[in-house]
């Protein structure tokens, strides 16, 4: 994908981040999984399904984990996976982990508000997880989440 194509699609899940139901200790995240050829395979954005799910979490469920169109797929966040949760047994960085997607895009970095350290990013590279970032959307993804940033 192109830094254009990248940022299309970037584009596309912040908004699917304003679907969120604002809750007060948790992000609102958009994310979308896209396939190699460029296809929308599945879309997921925090508290969709219920009030403890997670953008990435709820878009991999919609596909089975060993969908062949998950090879060369790449995973669009709004927000760094995490690294750390309580209401689930898997961080969306081990979800990530354990699908054959080998390339995720972020808008903005976790802060340290609600985790006091996230390394989504620094563990999926360390397991060769192409990560990339754009920074130049990252006050669109921060905006959305402006009721825990105050």
């Amino acid at each position: 994908m192109t830094h254009a194509e990248d940022a299309t699609w970037m584009e596309r899940a912040i908004e699917l981040s304003r679907k969120c139901p604002p809750a007060k200790g948790a992000f609102s995240v958009g994310a979308i999984i896209v396939s190699a050829d460029g296809e929308e395979l599945a879309h997921g954005y925090s508290r969709e399904t219920d009030a403890h799910v997670h953008a990435e979490e709820s878009a991999l469920a919609k596909l089975p984990p060993d969908d062949p169109r998950l090879v060369g797929a790449t995973l669009y966040s709004t927000l760094e996976p995490c690294s750390e949760r309580k209401s689930r047994p898997l961080t969306c960085t081990q979800l990530i982990l354990r699908s054959p997607i080998r390339r995720v895009v972020i808008a903005w970095r976790e802060p340290s508000l609600l985790v006091a350290d996230c390394v989504g990013v620094e563990t999926l590279r360390a397991k060769d997880i192409e990560v990339v970032e754009i920074s130049e959307l990252s006050n669109q993804a921060r905006s959305v989440n402006a009721h825990l940033l105050m």
